[in-house]
C-alpha cells in the first residue's frame, strides 16, 4: 500500500475486539510518529530498488510479502471466517485503488527525491473531500472548498509545472494521491460492516494477484539482497499500516492529523542520509501550504461530525 499521510480508519461496530477506545491520546500520537518512520523506510528502500528494477517488480515484493503477512494474521485469528465479506465488490474498487495508488507512487519514487514525492502525497485527503461529493453525495460548504483550492495551490508550487525544474514524474505522486484516495472513499463506505483485518487483506491479495499479472512481462533477475530489501519494504510497510489503524483506535484522525505531517520531516531526513538530497525552499513551502489545507479540513470535519450527533 502507498504511504501517505493520515488516510481514513476503517471504522466497524464496536465489539470485543475491534472495540475503539479513544482515552489515549499520547498512545496514539507515538504509534503515528512511528508510522512515519516504518512508512518512510519502506519508501526509502524501494527508491533504492528502483534504480535497479521496474517499480512494479518492486511493488510485487511488497504486496508478496504484505500478503503473506495478512494470510498469516488471519489463519491465527480463525480462518476463512474473517475473509467473510458483506461487500465484495467494494473490497475489489478498494483494492484496485489501493494497487495503483502504490504504482504510482513508486514510480515517482523512482525519479523524484523522497521529500518531494511524500509532500505531494499530502493532498490526498483533499481528493477524499473532492470525491465524496460524487460518489458519497455528501455536501461540501465554501470553508472545505476553499481550503481545497488552497492545497491545490501548493501541490502547484511543489511540482512547479512549466517551471526550469518541472519533471514530468512530479505528477505520479499526485495522480497516487488520486487513487488512494478513492480507495479511502470506498472505505467509507464499508465502514460499518467490513474489520481492518479483512480489509487490509483484502487489498494485499487483490494487489498481489494483480501485480503478479503483470510482473512476468518485465522481470528482472534478483540477488539475495534486493530480495531482503523487498521483504524489507513489505514487513515495514505493512507494520507502518497496522499501527496506524491501532492509532485509529486511540484518538480521532483531526488530532492525530498534525503529526501526520511530520511524515516529511522523516522523508527529509531518509533522502539525505541515503542520498544526500535535502528539499528546495519551494517544496518546503508548498509541503507546509497543502500541510495548513489538509488541517483544516480535518478541523472541518470535526466541527461537522459535532453537528451530526
Amino acid at each position: 500500500m502507498p504511504n501517505l499521510p493520515h488516510p481514513e480508519p476503517t471504522r466497524v461496530p464496536p465489539g470485543p475486539a475491534l472495540s475503539h477506545r479513544r482515552d489515549a491520546p499520547l498512545r496514539a500520537i507515538g504509534l503515528v510518529l512511528v508510522t512515519g518512520i516504518f512508512f518512510t523506510a519502506a519508501d526509502a528502500a524501494s527508491k533504492v530498488l528502483t534504480a535497479d528494477m521496474s517499480a512494479v517488480q518492486v511493488i510485487w515484493l511488497r504486496y508478496g510479502t504484505f500478503a503473506a503477512i495478512m494470510l498469516a494474521m488471519v489463519w491465527r485469528a480463525g480462518g476463512a471466517r474473517v475473509l467473510r465479506t458483506q461487500r465484495p465488490v467494494l473490497q475489489i474498487l478498494r483494492g484496485l485503488g489501493v494497487t495503483l495508488s502504490s504504482i504510482l507512487f513508486t514510480l515517482g519514487l523512482q525519479y523524484l527525491p523522497i521529500a518531494d514525492a511524500t509532500a505531494s502525497s499530502f493532498i490526498a485527503p483533499l481528493f477524499v473531500t473532492a470525491l465524496s461529493i460524487p460518489i458519497l453525495g455528501e455536501t461540501i460548504g465554501w470553508r472545505r472548498w476553499c481550503a481545497t483550492l488552497v492545497g491545490l495551490t501548493g501541490v502547484l508550487i511543489v511540482v512547479r509545472p512549466g517551471g526550469s525544474g518541472f519533471q514530468s514524474a512530479s505528477l505520479l505522486p499526485v495522480a497516487s494521491a488520486l487513487s488512494w484516495a478513492f480507495a479511502m472513499i470506498i472505505t467509507r463506505m464499508m465502514s460499518r460492516t467490513e474489520s481492518p483485518l479483512t480489509t487490509l487483506t483484502y487489498s494485499a491479495v487483490i494487489g498481489f494477484v494483480l501485480v503478479s499479472l503483470v510482473v512476468p512481462f518485465i522481470w528482472q533477475p534478483m540477488t539475495w539482497p534486493f530480495l531482503l530489501l523487498g521483504l524489507f519494504i513489505g514487513v515495514s510497510s505493512t507494520v507502518g499500516h497496522w499501527l496506524l489503524v491501532t492509532a485509529f483506535r486511540y484518538a480521532d484522525a483531526s488530532l492525530l492529523a498534525p503529526f501526520s505531517y511530520l511524515q516529511l520531516l522523516w522523508a527529509s531526513i531518509f533522502g539525505y542520509l541515503l542520498f544526500a538530497v535535502l528539499p528546495d525552499s519551494w517544496t518546503l513551502v508548498g509541503a507546509v501550504i497543502i500541510a495548513a489545507s489538509g488541517l483544516y479540513t480535518a478541523h472541518r470535519e470535526r466541527i461537522r461530525a459535532r453537528a451530526l450527533r
